[in-house]
């Protein structure tokens, strides 16, 4: 009886295979293989029964099925599997776990589930990064609204609010590349990290097994990889999952209905909103994503907790992993790729984003008049007082800010009327904002 909500609602197959209960046995058989392969590279394992424990090593021969069976007898989960793989293997089952600790397959095993789930990463993130260098692109040069405090500020365009979204996006492609050496690892050093049982090869040993699994070679270890590793992989996780969230949370807030200047697609074809408000669109995708964003960042806490063994370890991280590494693994990917769904089909309303301009009264153009002023003479302290006072009274009579600098002295012996409205279009307050979506595209692009 399915109890997750990953079994029924949420993740894609491809990263959930990785760390299912067949992903993981998999890889765990992968990694008792690898290592009598390295024992025959070393002489110690012959042609003849490397090659007869290579052809059982797959969940056909040794199934996850019998291994449970025999866990119910030992309550050891590898010396089941190893068990259950000298069953299989017959005569060259003697070789099989040769001079290996548990968590030598364990933590090399995550490290291979680690690997495939940062190539996963890497690609859905490239996607959206790909996705967001379009969007830019083709709103470089749409004017709408900047805001802060929740208030109308400037105006920017659209392009480059993504802009500032694809750079941050670009920062975590490049850190999980930085990463990558560090949490993809494994170790082969046994019990408590000397290496003693694995003869005076041990660290030859570790670097053929670990090298033939594609995995980075750690310097020195306990019995288990330093969780500072998976700190960082999760915090990793964590970070994007957080910009995810806060890209999509931008977007909800601007398809208020009081804003409606970008939203998610909504189906009206088939789509519902609500079971009784028959007119709603909700932005259900992005605020799903944003809600798994916040399991992804919850599991910072126990991750940095998992870290805290006694001596060369202890089992109290064991149960709790299960948890951080594959399920903040697995959302992220949902939530990545639920988010580049939003940005490649979201709705760009540039009639409402004009008018939410116009609503401004002129207001969001006092910057620009005042720098105007500044560069007209007047000392820049002057020129904003000139500009705070005007739009006060702008607020408060509810006219236009055009119209009250028209009555100002100050400012008309300055400019004529055709100079005032070039001040008011909004267009004219930019700035280099097509530029730097120009720049931040291609850095993108060449990027991934």
């Amino acid at each position: 009886m399915p109890v997750s909500p990953l079994d029924y609602r949420y993740g894609r197959d491809p990263i959930k295979l990785i760390w299912s209960q067949e992903g993981r046995h998999a890889r765990q058989l992968e990694v008792e293989r690898a290592l009598i392969w390295a024992h025959n590279q070393l002489g110690r394992v012959s042609d003849e029964h490397y090659a007869a424990v290579a052809a059982i090593s797959n969940p056909e021969s040794v199934t996850a099925e019998r291994v449970d069976e025999i866990e119910q007898e030992t309550r050891h989960d590898i010396m089941a599997l190893t068990k259950a793989m000298a069953e299989a293997a017959g005569e060259a089952g003697w070789c099989i776990h040769l001079g290996a600790t548990s968590n030598d397959i364990v933590d090399t095993a995550v490290g291979l589930q680690i690997k495939d789930s940062v190539d996963i990463h890497r690609e859905i993130l490239a996607t959206l990064i790909s996705t967001l260098a379009d969007l830019a692109e083709r709103e470089r040069e749409t004017v709408m609204l900047g805001r802060t405090h929740g208030q109308a500020a400037v105006p920017i365009t659209f392009g480059l609010k993504i802009a500032v979204f694809l750079d941050e996006f670009c920062r975590h492609y490049a850190r999980l590349g930085e990463i990558k050496e560090r949490v993809c690892i494994g170790k082969f050093l046994g019990a408590v990290g000397t290496g003693a049982a694995q003869g005076k090869d041990a660290r030859e040993l570790q670097r053929l097994i670990l090298t033939h699994l594609d995995l980075s070679v750690p310097l020195v270890t306990t019995q288990v990889v330093g969780r500072d590793r998976y700190i960082e992989w999760v915090s990793w996780m964590a970070n994007v999952a957080t910009s995810v969230e806060k890209l999509l949370q931008e977007i909800r807030n601007l398809q208020r209905s009081e804003i409606a200047e970008v939203g998610e697609w909504f189906d009206t074809e088939k789509q519902v909103g609500s079971s009784t408000m028959a007119h709603k669109r909700n932005p259900i995708t992005a605020e799903n994503a944003c809600g798994l964003a916040r399991i992804v960042r919850s599991f910072i806490i126990p991750s940095y907790e998992n870290a805290l063994l006694w001596h060369e370890r202890d089992l109290a991280n064991s149960s709790a992993e299960r948890f951080t590494l594959s399920h903040s693994a697995i959302l992220l990917d949902d939530i990545l790729a639920k988010c580049d769904r939003v940005m490649s089909k979201c709705v760009v309303d540039v009639k409402n984003m004009r008018l939410n301009i116009d609503r401004q009264n002129g207001l969001v153009m006092a910057e620009k008049v005042m720098i105007e002023l500044v560069d007209a003479g007047i000392p820049r302290d002057e020129a904003h007082e000139i500009l705070r006072s005007a739009s006060m009274t702008c607020i408060s009579e509810g006219s236009h800010l055009r119209d009250v600098c028209s009555t100002m002295e100050a400012i008309t012996d300055r400019f004529d009327n055709d100079q005032l409205d070039a001040m008011f279009e909004p267009s004219n307050h930019i700035g280099v904002s097509v530029e730097l979506v120009d720049e931040a595209v291609a850095a993108a692009r060449s990027q991934i």
